[in-house]
């Protein structure tokens, strides 16, 4: 069992930045791929990234690269997301997700293959 705490949002002008972590308790991310979705106010899941925790490969929405940096830390156990020229399109609340099961660059982008997920943090971007 994973248990995925998300952490970092807040607001942000237009062009600002921000950093979002996403935290495992219970055990590493080691042999996972970890995702980060959103949810825009009205608008269904989006696909933001994914990373592989072991080997490599991340994976971002175009509407995103280029903008969002995913990046592992080890030591911490952690995900971040760096996410820089901010636009109010942007704004949504942000959710961590995590799959022990192997998936392929198109599978990835898909939440209903992820097994676990955090509780989602708000970004909010305006001027």
């Amino acid at each position: 069992q994973v248990q995925l705490v998300e952490s970092g949002g807040g607001w942000a002008q237009p062009g600002g930045s921000l950093r979002l972590s996403c935290a495992a308790s219970g055990r590493t991310f080691s042999g996972y791929t970890v995702a980060w979705f959103r949810e825009a106010p009205g608008k269904g899941r989006e696909f933001v990234t994914a990373i592989r925790w072991s080997g490599g490969g991340t994976f971002y929405a175009a509407s995103v690269k280029g903008r969002f940096t995913v990046s592992k830390d080890y030591a911490k156990n952690t995900v971040h997301l760096q996410m820089n020229r901010l636009s109010p399109e942007d704004t949504a609340i942000y959710y961590c997700a995590a799959t022990s099961s192997g998936l392929i660059a198109s599978t990835l982008r898909i939440g209903d293959n992820y097994d676990y997920w955090g509780q989602g943090t708000l970004v909010t971007v305006s001027s």
